[in-house]
């Protein structure tokens, strides 16, 4: 059993609430347990995986960024991207389910778990890193 923590970028909570299910659900399916942190956005998720990453054997990013009239979407998406991208290759598992839309319908078919369940792909994302690190430890 690894203990996990999934960081959730708490913006759209109705969104939030279904990748959390579905992540949540994932990773107590596979015997895992599981806590959840909440940020401001996206853009502090890696910062807080950072700061945890000694007490936690693996991650799940959560979130949603809706593509909005200004270029603080790219931003906001690229960047939260690079920083889980840059704790990866540091070695810490992370599985990436910020989710980056055009509008809150693609973001509602991503989250929900009975249809495109992003949160249980991040979080089989992140087991299997975690599985990877330990064959290689």
């Amino acid at each position: 059993m690894a203990r996990f923590l999934i960081v959730e970028a708490r913006f759209y909570a109705h969104l939030n609430d279904m990748l959390i299910e579905g992540a949540r659900t994932a990773l107590v399916a596979a015997g895992h347990s599981v806590e959840v942190l909440t940020v401001p956005g996206a853009l502090e998720v890696p910062g807080a995986i950072a700061a945890a990453a000694n007490y936690y054997d693996g991650f799940v990013a959560l979130g949603v960024v809706i593509r909005g009239e200004t270029y603080h979407f790219e931003i906001v998406a690229g960047e939260s991207a690079r920083g889980i991208m840059a704790l990866t290759m540091d070695g810490i598992a992370v599985g990436n389910g910020i989710l980056t839309t055009e509008n809150e319908a693609q973001a509602i078919y991503r989250a929900d778990p009975k249809q495109g369940n992003k949160g249980a792909v991040a979080a089989e994302a992140a087991m299997a890193l975690l599985a990877i690190g330990e064959r290689y430890a």
